[in-house]
C-alpha cells in the first residue's frame, strides 16, 4: 500500500516540471506574451478590454480544468495554461486600472496582500510552498491561484516603475532582472532557502517579462523599440512553442545542473 501510494505521488508530481534553465527561459518568454498578447487582442483587434479578458478567461477555465484533470506532466496543457495565465493577469490588472480608475500603487499592494494571503493559506493547509511537493488536487489549486496573483502583481509593479515613477521600460527590465540576478546569488553563494527563492524569482520575472515586452513592441517615441504587438508576440509564441517541442521530444526536464529546490523524490519520501 505504502509503495504504491508513493509511486502514484511520484507521477503526480510530473504534473509540474523542473525548476532548471529551460524553465525559467519559457517562464520569461510567457510573461513577455501575457504582455503583448494582451494588448495585441485589446487594441490590434479592437476587442476591448471587456471582450479580451471574456474570450482569454473563458480559454483559460477550459485549458486550466483540462490541466488539473491530468495525471501527469503535459508539457503543452502546462506551458499553454502559463500563458493564458499570463493574459488573464494582465487584464486583470488593466481592467483595475483603465476601466476602474484604480492607481497602479493601489493595485501592485492589493495583489501583493492577495498572494501573501494565497500562501499563507496554503501553507496553513499543506505546511508546504515547495511545487515539487504538488501531488493532490488541493495543491495544485493552490499552485495555480499563486501563480494568477504572481502575473496580477507582476504587471501593476512592473508598470508602476516604468509609467508611473518614470522609470521607462528599458531601465524597469535592467532593475528587475538585477533583482532576480540578486535572488539566485543569495541561493547558490548564500544556500537561501529554496522555495523562498524560487517563489521570488518566480514574482519578478513577470515585471521582468513586461517591461521587456514592452521595451519591444511599444513606439519609439514612447521609449519602446517599436516592434509592435504582432511582432513581439509572434517571435516568443515561436520561440515558446520550439521549446516545448522539444523537451516534449527528447523528454528533457534539465540542463543537468541541480533544480532551485529539493529534488521531487525527497520530498515524496517526506510525504509518505
Amino acid at each position: 500500500m505504502e509503495s504504491t501510494t508513493r509511486e502514484d505521488a511520484r507521477q503526480l508530481l510530473n504534473k509540474v516540471p523542473e525548476v532548471t534553465l529551460y524553465f525559467w527561459i519559457i517562464k520569461i518568454m510567457c510573461t513577455t506574451v501575457g504582455e503583448t498578447a494582451a494588448d495585441f487582442l485589446n487594441v490590434n483587434l479592437n476587442f476591448g478590454l471587456t471582450g479580451t479578458s471574456l474570450v482569454m478567461g473563458a480559454l483559460l477555465a477550459v485549458f486550466l480544468a483540462m490541466q488539473v484533470r491530468y495525471k501527469k506532466y503535459v508539457p503543452w496543457l502546462y506551458w499553454l495554461a502559463v500563458v493564458l495565465i499570463s493574459i488573464v493577469g494582465t487584464l486583470i490588472t488593466d481592467n483595475l486600472v483603465d476601466n476602474f480608475g484604480v492607481a497602479l500603487e493601489t493595485t501592485t499592494i492589493v495583489f501583493g496582500a492577495a498572494l501573501l494571503a494565497t500562501f499563507a493559506a496554503w501553507y496553513a493547509s499543506e505546511k508546504t510552498l515547495s511545487i515539487h511537493s504538488i501531488f493532490t488536487k488541493k495543491r495544485e489549486l493552490f499552485y495555480w491561484a499563486a501563480i494568477l496573483f504572481t502575473f496580477a502583481l507582476g504587471t501593476a509593479a512592473g508598470d508602476l516603475a516604468a509609467e508611473t515613477l518614470k522609470l521607462g521600460y528599458a531601465n524597469s527590465a535592467f532593475i528587475f532582472g538585477a533583482l532576480i540576478g540578486a535572488v539566485t546569488l543569495t541561493y547558490y553563494v548564500f544556500k537561501a532557502n529554496a522555495v523562498l527563492a524560487f517563489w521570488i524569482a518566480y514574482i519578478l520575472t513577470r515585471p521582468l517579462g513586461a517591461s521587456f515586452g514592452d521595451y519591444l513592441s511599444q513606439p519609439v517615441d514612447s521609449g519602446g523599440l517599436g516592434l509592435g504587438t504582432v511582432v513581439t508576440s509572434f517571435i516568443f509564441l515561436s520561440a515558446i512553442l520550439g521549446l516545448v517541442v522539444y523537451l516534449t521530444l527528447s523528454r528533457k526536464s534539465s540542463l543537468g545542473q541541480q533544480p532551485l529546490e529539493v529534488t521531487s523524490e525527497k520530498l515524496v519520501k517526506e510525504n509518505g
